[in-house]
């Protein structure tokens, strides 16, 4: 009997960022979890991890059209609007 089609994970799935998006992690079709690594080391390497609360996440120009014009966002947050940010 053949083995079903292997799935993709959700999180391997090739997704296209919009173009605010693409401005942080650049326009390539890329997976859930390739934006979630490229989207942190962005915030490392811009030092935009509040330093008093490491899981909040400080906009810059950038990133603020990603959050729906907030100035921060919790970890938790950043995730529900990335997702609306990939087709």
């Amino acid at each position: 009997m053949a083995e079903p089609a292997k799935k993709t994970n959700a999180l391997q799935k090739p997704l296209t960022p919009s173009a605010e998006l693409a401005a942080v992690v650049g326009s390539a079709q890329l997976s859930r979890g390739e934006v979630v690594s490229k989207i942190w080391a962005y915030i490392k390497k811009n030092n935009l991890q509040n330093p008093a609360n490491k899981r909040e996440i400080l906009a810059d120009a950038k990133l603020k059209p990603v959050f729906g014009g907030k100035a921060a966002v919790s970890m938790f947050e950043m995730n529900k609007h990335l997702a609306g940010h990939l087709k």
